[in-house]
């Protein structure tokens, strides 16, 4: 029941408002100014009709043509003023919103970055981006459309009603007979528009999710012919998506018209009471008149209501999301505060056991010593754990059983920052952002200047294919890197470890996706690259590790053979099999 509460919404749920109004106090003053406003606004607009009855009942009827362009001048002045007064309300109610959902999204952002990668594997990337993008943007709504146009509103509707009592109590009950039935019709639309309102936003997440989904593997649907029939999948999501959509239009085209006819008999209503009244000299002109423009000024923020009840449940339901995501430090990885004055490299995992969900072990009593300075190379099928090894030593995730000391001291115990800085990982899949080269290699540390990155660049060969792009450093390689080589998406990522100045330099499977001859200018490069650093790898071609210090060969989460190459092929074990299977695969080739 607590889920279902949370998911509809509950609409004065004080808890998450105060929460909400805690990111308002470093603008307290712009607040305080925005409530001034309101209660200026909700006095303003009902004292407009108040001084046209006046001036009806006085200086008209009384003929006193001074007196009325006095009046006249009055309530210009009074309309210019409210006019200023509706202006700053809606500019500072905007502002504030901006200014607040900005503070969350950078709050919620940051929150991010630190949880383990085990909360991205298991939840929907399209999840996260509407909370940090749609949900926030809607707290937006709260304040600019849906907590100060509320209370604007019913105090504009509060003062109306106390001076239209304090006219003719009459005329006031006249004009309001039908807004019990307007109220009621308005609770029904709430309600509606509520349940509509659920189905578009799901509507909307399901058509955006299958078009990311299908826009990212376009190639799978291509190579496979499968265009008709994802497209005759869209227009099915899409068909769903217009149906909603239709549905709460028609909530608004059956309930505008019915508030206005209800407004309209009540206006009717208003001028043949009070038009009688008139005539028998019951009721002045100015009285009727004034009402008429009361009970128009009194409707038309009834008729909204509805509206910006929706607007402010709905930012509610994402309060709540986001809150609940700001709540959660269960995914937070701890960081311990130690930080080596002279970080040496030395690796040791004692009887490390790793799952990456409950009990299905990927690691298994893993134990090994890697010395600083050494080559240390990691070998086996797919599957094996290899990678995994990579993971707990960056601490991505944290070990379900033993220990990793790292210089001798518990991995937990250092600074989370300083512990990476002191690894730099090539990986096999390089990710590179939409931005500069610059900016994909230093990930903007300014610290790091252009004469390093050129350095770093020319010793892995890349320099002159730098250069020759539009911009050099400066070039855009688009999203992912779609305007480079695999090759030359490697040499950045390899530059990108280099001027980082590593202790620890991991290379998982990184001349996989190159070519031989590009293979072959960066082995000198890797090479230097290791020389004075604790260097671990992961590969599958067993050529490219020949001269590791030494060799640890894995399966199915173990380790089942130590040594160095020769000792290995010598041994007649598991790597000896693996050799023989690739130098197979190559004479075939």
């Amino acid at each position: 029941m607590k889920d279902k509460k949370t998911i509809s919404g509950n609409l004065f749920d004080l808890k998450i408002l105060n929460r909400l109004f805690q990111y308002l106090k470093p603008y307290k003053g712009s607040f305080l100014f925005l409530v001034f406003l309101t209660v200026l606004s909700a006095i303003l607009g009902p004292a407009k009709p108040l001084i046209i009855k006046y001036t009806l009942d006085t200086y008209v009827q009384g003929s006193d043509a001074i007196g009325l362009r006095n009046m006249v001048l009055l309530l210009l002045g009074l309309l210019a003023l409210h006019s200023v007064v509706e202006y700053l309300h809606t500019y500072i109610a905007s502002w504030l919103g901006q200014s607040v959902i900005k503070d969350i999204r950078i709050k919620l952002f940051s929150h991010l970055v630190r949880f383990r990668l085990k909360f991205f594997d298991r939840t929907p990337i399209g999840t996260l981006v509407t909370r940090n993008v749609s949900d926030v943007e809607t707290l937006s709504n709260v304040f600019s459309e849906g907590l100060a146009s509320i209370v604007a509103d019913l105090l504009q509707l509060a003062t109306i009603l106390g001076v239209m009592f304090y006219i003719n109590w009459k005329l006031t009950l006249y004009s309001l007979s039908m807004l019990p039935l307007l109220l009621l019709s308005t609770y029904i639309f709430k309600e509606k528009i509520k349940s509509s309102f659920n189905e578009v936003r799901t509507a909307v997440a399901r058509l955006n999710a299958f078009v990311q989904e299908h826009i990212t593997g376009m190639n799978i649907v291509q190579i496979f012919n499968s265009e008709e029939r994802e497209f005759e999948k869209f227009k099915k999501i899409n068909e769903e998506h217009k149906v909603s959509n239709l549905k709460s239009v028609l909530y608004y085209s059956i309930y505008m018209p019915v508030a206005e006819i209800m407004a309209a008999i009540g206006t009717g209503l208003l001028i043949w009471y009070g038009a009688n009244a008139v005539m028998k000299e019951m009721v002045s002109l100015g009285d009727l008149v004034a009402f008429i423009l009361y009970i128009s000024m009194f409707f038309r923020p009834i008729r909204m209501i509805a509206d910006r009840f929706n607007t402010l449940q709905m930012g509610i339901v994402s309060s709540d999301r986001i809150f609940k995501l700001l709540d959660n430090d269960e995914d937070i990885i701890p960081s311990g505060n130690h930080k080596a004055q002279s970080f040496k490299g030395e690796v040791k995992f004692e009887n490390v056991w790793f799952a990456y969900s409950e009990e299905d072990y990927v690691l298994k009593d893993i134990s090994f010593n890697v010395n600083a300075g050494e080559k240390v190379a990691f070998v086996g099928a797919t599957g094996a754990g290899k990678s995994s090894i990579i993971s707990i030593l960056n601490r991505f995730y944290d070990i379900n059983k033993g220990t990793i000391l790292v210089d001798g001291i518990d991995l937990k115990t250092y600074d989370l920052d300083y512990l990476r800085s002191q690894i730099s990982m090539v990986l096999q899949d390089v990710f590179l952002f939409s931005d500069s080269i610059r900016n994909n290699i230093t990930l903007r540390n300014d610290s790091i200047s252009d004469a390093k990155i050129w350095e770093a660049a020319e010793l892995v060969g890349a320099r002159n294919f730098i250069e020759r792009l539009p911009g050099g450093l400066d070039y855009n390689v688009q999203e992912r890197g779609a305007t480079l080589s695999v090759g030359q998406r490697q040499l950045i990522s390899f530059i990108r470890a280099m001027v980082y100045d590593p202790k620890i330099i991991v290379l998982d499977e990184a001349t996989s996706s190159i070519d031989s001859e590009t293979e072959e200018l960066i082995q000198k490069a890797i090479e230097k690259l290791m020389l004075g650093r604790t260097s671990i790898i992961i590969a599958h071609r067993l050529s490219t590790i020949r001269n590791s210090d030494k060799i640890i060969v894995m399966d199915k989460g173990e380790i089942k053979e130590t040594g160095k190459h020769e000792e290995l092929i010598a041994k007649g074990g598991l790597y000896a099999q693996l050799n023989k299977l690739q130098y197979k695969n190559l004479l075939e080739a």
